[in-house]
């Protein structure tokens, strides 16, 4: 893996925590998380994504999309 945002995407996420856009930004200063992910994917690393309902700076409920490794000997979240 090349690019340094990917990598700490990956490491973060291998360590078995799940990140959303907001965090990645906030965590990780990777503003497209979206790209990375795909990168990721391409390159063949396990990431799955869902989504979760969050409620946003205004107090309204919305849902945004949070990354995870999938576990590949279960095919399931870490």
């Amino acid at each position: 893996m090349k690019d340094n945002q990917s990598k700490r995407v990956w490491e973060y996420i291998d360590s078995g925590k799940s990140i959303t856009r907001l965090e990645a930004y906030e965590k990780l200063g990777i503003f497209e998380l979206p790209k990375r992910i795909s990168e990721l994917r391409q390159a063949g690393y396990p990431i799955g994504d869902t989504w979760i309902r969050v409620i946003n700076r205004y107090g309204e409920k919305t849902r945004v999309k949070a990354y995870f490794k999938i576990d590949e000997e279960n095919e399931e979240q870490c």
